[in-house]
């Protein structure tokens, strides 16, 4: 019987997904913070791409750094992995942090929260109906329906008004790139170290949104202490969540991971409430009826009846 790796183990699966989650709802109202920070307004597109452009690529930096101080060798692509590396860096930075950038600056925090949760619908569809890497079952669907119920409830207070294509339009987007990078990552990391691929696609997108930005006018208005360890922060962010992420969705199937991201808009929630001056009516009763809808959903996608379980355990 072949060995199953910790990684597809609940007692690993769980803190590590719960403290990707963490990160990744830090970054909603930190985005804003560093806004602020570095002098960078609502509308101005160009500073925010070079924003987003500096800090995934050093990201990618600090996450070869860790992951050749891990592995114990320097994390160097082989040739035949780069056209995999630059269409990772295509969907899961250049698109989706592009949209998110610049969308995020036109919606709240909140709004932006529950739009992104459409990313677990978007990744199980596309990893089962495009990619085929796993079958699309009702408990699945069900187990997305009511975390994203759990969403909604938390963020009711903050979804309303209007729609606009280059606010919640393009946040939408992101979450849409976000899943096909999803995919990519479990299949090419059947042959990949994911954190080689996570740290050289951060690098490679982080570098051309970059130029992008400074092409299109972009500039960092202030540079002080502040501003320097937000972007240093949210650098930290991606470098250690994606390689987390990427790692765990190498080990286990799609689904069974990115419904774990309905936390994120949860943490999200929670942190802009603490962190920014937008504020949620969610008083504590919702938020723990949010949380156990969000658990529930969790619960319901990774449930495997005991028949099931023998039969794996006898292959």
């Amino acid at each position: 019987m072949k060995e199953r790796s910790v990684l597809t183990r609940k007692a690993a699966v769980i803190p590590l997904t719960m403290l990707c989650c963490l990160l990744w709802g830090s970054a909603f109202p930190c985005i804003k913070l560093g806004y602020g920070y570095s002098g960078i307004g609502s509308d101005d597109t160009a500073s925010q791409i070079l924003y987003a452009g500096l800090r995934f690529a050093l990201a990618g930096v600090l996450a070869l750094i860790m992951g050749s101080l891990t592995a114990r060798k320097p994390l160097i692509p082989r040739r035949k992995a780069v056209p995999k590396i630059v269409m990772l860096s295509l969907f899961q930075t250049i698109l989706q942090y592009t949209f998110f950038y610049i969308g995020l600056a036109r919606s709240t925090g909140m709004k932006s929260s529950v739009i992104t949760a459409s990313n677990v619908f978007l990744s199980i569809l596309v990893a089962s109906l495009i990619f085929r890497t796993e079958k699309l079952t009702f408990r699945k669907i069900l187990g997305c329906a009511v975390g994203f119920s759990g969403v909604v409830l938390i963020n009711l207070s903050g979804i309303g008004g209007g729609f606009r294509l280059t606010g919640e339009g393009f946040v939408f987007l992101s979450a849409l790139s976000y899943a096909f990078s999803a995919a990519l990552i479990k299949r090419f990391s059947a042959e990949e170290d994911p954190v080689m691929l996570s740290g050289w696609q951060f690098i490679i997108g982080g570098t051309f949104m970059t130029v992008l930005g400074l092409v299109l006018g972009g500039r960092i208005g202030t540079v002080d202490l502040r501003g320097a360890a937000m972007l240093v922060y949210l650098a930290i962010v991606s470098a250690a969540a994606f390689s987390i992420w990427g790692t765990l969705l190498k080990h286990n199937p799609v689904s069974m991971i990115s419904v774990f991201g309905f936390m994120n808009p949860v943490f999200g929630v929670i942190l802009s409430f603490l962190l920014l001056s937008e504020r949620s009516e969610a008083g504590p009763l919702r938020v723990v009826a949010a949380l156990g809808l969000v658990a529930l959903g969790i619960v319901i996608v990774n449930y495997t009846p005991k028949i099931m379980r023998r039969e794996k355990t006898a292959l």
